[in-house]
């Protein structure tokens, strides 16, 4: 009988449009394995809230290969030492992957290839990162010349169904998912997130369909937290239980602003594209002026910032639905970081650290690049001295029932009261800072650095 093939699963977690399993079921018998590797990543280990949604994750993909005739190996360990080991249980030589943008999974990859006959597919972006050149032959650093250049490759080959998947004679020893501890214990803080999500390939697509109803209003309705406005398939592209080619061909027809969500995909390949460039992305400033910025260290505000307890009302929303559900709308992303980094003068890492660990959708990529465009310190980012008005904005997206939501407190407030409360009510805290006296300080710090230069 033909050797089996091993299918190295990461980001991927789906049988529908999967390079890897399309190329391994036409070579011979497909043991599909999943290494939770936390030693590769060092520092970068996957965070509470990841972990939970790979759990649930990989038990929706495990059932779904059980329909299909197969199973799931999972190995805890190194993920090169686990696949060369069972490579060698099985006599399997060839691996497919899909190929991955961080860049500890680049290094495991490289030491796959090493022992082992490693092939790497496309599939987890529009194009392979670091694939568009600029006319000088250099990758693209800037979004909108690295957009208009993606639209030109677009649309992606459609997407292919599931194969069919033969089995091995005899299949390794997996783990139990159990056993791996992915899930809270006590205190239960999922409560949220199990109410919200539907993690796995059927989940995916359902949330997808539910986006078709609603997408050609996007545009609009994207920035208004209070509306069911945003697509919510990010937790799903980031671990890969739908292809973004999938969610391209479905909306490419959807007519209306449709072009402003394939424009939000885009940039999710241009984060990419951008930590292809730069791998300590996440901890490096991208202009180094920035590393003379005088920076607070302030310990108390950024605890009240993370519990959603600053005292403006639309940033404390986020951050309690952050907490409660592991996901926060865009428009309040923004806010909520700009206010860490800009009211509070505190270094983005501590965002972007706090944002690893309780987002679902923690995309190492997405996250450092948004992030780094927040702060002024990107490749390509908005000026340091553009502060969000959080005062403003939240009357200015309708914010007042997303308030009332997530900061029940004021929930008996009516809209011309609710963004900015003149008497706050028990257990509610007054602003931590004033907007004027926290955009002058922000003013002045970047003043000192423009000094120092």
């Amino acid at each position: 009988m033909t050797e089996p093939v091993l299918v190295w699963l990461r980001q991927d977690l789906r049988l529908a449009d999967q390079a890897a399993f399309v190329a391994a079921a036409a070579e011979g018998p497909v043991i599909p394995v999943y290494v939770l590797d936390d030693e590769t990543p060092r520092h970068r280990r996957m965070g509470g809230a990841s972990r939970w949604w790979l759990h649930h994750s990989l038990t929706s993909l495990a059932a779904d290969l059980r329909k299909a005739g197969s199973r799931l190996v999972l190995r805890r360990g190194r993920a090169d030492e686990q696949l060369r080991a069972l490579a060698q249980a099985t006599g399997a030589r060839r691996v497919h992957a899909l190929g991955h943008a961080e860049p500890w999974w680049r290094n495991a990859e490289r030491s796959v290839a090493k022992s082992l006959d490693l092939v790497l597919h496309p599939g987890q972006y529009l194009v392979p990162p670091g694939t568009l050149r600029t006319g000088s032959g250099q990758p693209y650093r800037i979004y909108t010349p690295f957009w208009r250049t993606l639209v030109q490759h677009m649309p992606p080959p459609p997407p292919v169904p599931a194969p069919d998947l033969s089995a091995p004679v005899q299949w390794p020893a997996s783990d139990d998912l159990n056993d791996w501890q992915l899930l809270p214990t006590a205190p239960d803080w999922a409560a949220g997130m199990r109410q919200e999500w539907t993690p796995g390939e059927a989940g995916a697509q359902t949330r997808l369909d539910r986006f078709a109803e609603c997408a050609a209003r996007y545009g609009t309705a994207r920035n208004l937290p209070s509306q069911a406005g945003t697509s919510k398939l990010s937790p799903h592209l980031h671990f890969g239980e739908i292809s973004v080619a999938r969610v391209w061909h479905a909306m490419a027809g959807a007519g209306g602003s449709v072009e402003v969500f394939l424009g939000e995909l885009g940039w999710r390949d241009y984060a990419a594209n951008v930590l292809w460039q730069f791998p300590d992305y996440a901890t490096a400033n991208a202009k180094p002026a920035f590393d003379r910025m005088d920076w607070r260290d302030a310990p108390d505000e950024v605890r009240a910032w993370q519990r959603g307890m600053t005292g403006y009302p639309i940033v404390d929303a986020g951050m309690r639905e952050l907490w409660a559900t592991g996901w926060m709308h865009n428009r309040v992303r923004m806010i909520a970081a700009s206010f860490l980094v800009k009211h509070l003068c505190v270094d983005w890492r501590e965002g972007e650290r706090w944002f690893w660990d309780t987002l679902v959708d923690a995309d190492h990529a997405a996250n450092a690049v948004n992030w780094q465009w927040t702060a002024g310190t990107g490749v390509d980012a908005q000026m340091f001295v553009r502060i969000m008005a959080p005062l403003v904005q939240s009357p200015k997206f309708d914010c007042g029932d997303y308030i009332r939501r997530w900061v029940p407190e004021l929930a008996h407030l009516p809209d011309p009261l609710i963004h900015d409360p003149p008497l706050r009510p028990r257990g509610y805290p007054a602003p931590i800072i004033g907007h004027v006296e926290a955009r002058a300080r922000a003013l002045a710090a970047h003043d000192r650095l423009k000094a120092d230069i």
